[in-house]
């Protein structure tokens, strides 16, 4: 009698503590708390529409970008921008809540691409607004946090890249650097603790190579990919040219 009684005090304990599991998980699905990680149940308790969404740049939202990504003189139009919520799964196939800021005319694109990568279960680490960062491109590359909107220049140059516009994502961008060959001197690489992995023969579950999934995705909506450039490899990135 007594094994049993302790059997079901471990066996209700065990209850209770799933279930205060799956609300925590339901608390920071309705709160979108990036970087949660949820269960495939409590997914679809709450629904995987209410999972992959866009919605204009709401007073919060733009509070946490406010002087960050959003910096002090940036020519890209709030109303311009779109927030996104979506899902991916990482390396050991947990399941993660991730957010990203775009501009309008690439957000059905990036919304139909992250579906389906998570459909497919292609690994993706992390994915929260750069301002988590402090809007710091190289701490978020180092983090490989994938991210979108931000407004900066292109690495070296005094040239708004197109992230300024949101219409740029990196992907993974630690394992996919960008690499940069001066003459003969040794490549400059961004996130510089990336360098092993310019050589693009290094395995790695996170590894964006040409013709996988992600790329597919990417290339027939029309995004061009970094790794494709001649004079510098940005394996991590991909570009869309607005249609106006």
């Amino acid at each position: 009698m007594k094994r049993l009684i302790i059997f079901c005090a471990v066996v209700i304990g065990a209850l209770c503590s799933v279930a205060r599991s799956g609300e925590s998980e339901m608390t920071a699905l309705r709160n979108w708390n990036a970087g949660t990680q949820v269960s495939a149940a409590t997914v679809e308790k709450f629904g995987i529409d209410r999972c992959f969404t866009e919605s204009e740049i709401t007073p919060e939202i733009f509070a946490r970008i406010k002087g960050k990504s959003f910096a002090d003189g940036c020519t890209t139009p709030l109303a311009d921008l779109r927030y996104l919520k979506v899902l991916h799964t990482d390396a050991e196939g947990r399941i993660l809540l991730g957010e990203i800021i775009c501009n309008k005319e690439i957000s059905g694109d990036l919304l139909e691409i992250f579906r389906e990568l998570f459909n497919a279960g292609y690994p993706i680490e992390r994915m929260t607004l750069i301002d988590n960062y402090r809007a710091d491109d190289q701490a978020s590359m180092t983090a490989n946090n994938s991210s979108a909107f931000n407004f900066r220049y292109v690495s070296g140059t005094r040239k708004l890249s197109y992230h300024s516009r949101g219409l740029a994502i990196d992907i993974n961008p630690f394992y996919n650097p960008y690499v940069r060959r001066l003459n003969s001197k040794s490549p400059v690489v961004e996130p510089a603790a990336a360098a092993p992995y310019a050589d693009r023969s290094k395995p790695s579950p996170y590894r964006l190579t040409k013709g996988d999934l992600c790329h597919r995705l990417f290339t027939s909506r029309g995004f061009i990919w970094g790794g494709d450039w001649k004079t510098v490899k940005d394996y991590q990135h991909f570009e869309k040219k607005a249609a106006k």
